[in-house]
């Protein structure tokens, strides 16, 4: 990873996160809000991660800046630490909870094996998806990705702005969400954006 300042960093951790939540990019109105400088300031530190290839943003577009295919946030480079950016629902739709705390596997699991750089964890809060195994309070670990096949377990980002954690079937005019618990309906949409897909289920036991 290139050299950062601090506040590069923190630029970098909340575009992501803002992109993972929302599906969108900060504004540099909201990056200055967020990191209590000017918007001036901001944009300075925009460029710069641009020109350190950090950074690209789509020209004449707003709300476009995305971090460089490729490159790891590098608090996302730590073995086995992942960032934890908030809930996922496994039942209705809920709106996305902002978070900026860490699950680190370690303390988890102990699991052994190399992190994919492009991989975050998420909090699930319901039981849609209990006969596939992901249960409410579990963690899933999620592939950062736009693209899913049939079958996917995926985080599907709604019209509605809400998230939701569901299989993925792409069908003749629209998109299932399907459950995996008998209690609940499936969601049928036109659209929605892939935001990764489940590639683990951590569960921890116990106190």
């Amino acid at each position: 990873m290139m050299n950062l300042t601090p506040k590069q960093l923190r630029i970098l951790q909340l575009i992501r996160d803002w992109r993972i939540r929302r599906g969108y990019s900060p504004t540099m109105q909201e990056l200055a809000d967020e990191i209590g400088v000017s918007k001036v300031t901001v944009f300075e530190h925009v460029e710069a991660l641009i020109k350190k290839g950090a950074l690209v943003r789509e020209a004449n577009k707003a709300r476009s800046l995305s971090i460089t295919e490729g490159v790891a946030v590098p608090d996302e480079s730590r073995p086995l630490r992942f960032p934890l950016v908030g809930k996922i629902a496994a039942g209705n739709p809920i709106e996305r909870v902002a978070g900026e705390e860490e699950i680190d596997l370690v303390d988890v699991l102990v699991p052994k094996g190399d992190k994919a750089n492009s991989t975050f964890a998420l909090k699930v809060d319901g039981d849609s998806m209990r006969d596939e195994g992901i249960l409410d309070g579990d963690y899933v670990l999620i592939e950062r990705t736009q693209v899913a096949q049939n079958g996917d377990r995926i985080v599907a980002l709604l019209p509605d702005g809400s998230t939701t954690l569901k299989t993925f079937y792409k069908e003749d005019d629209h998109i299932r969400l399907q459950p995996a618990n008998p209690q609940f309906e499936a969601i049928k949409v036109k659209f929605c954006q892939v935001q990764g897909i489940v590639k683990g289920v951590v569960r921890k036991y116990g106190r």
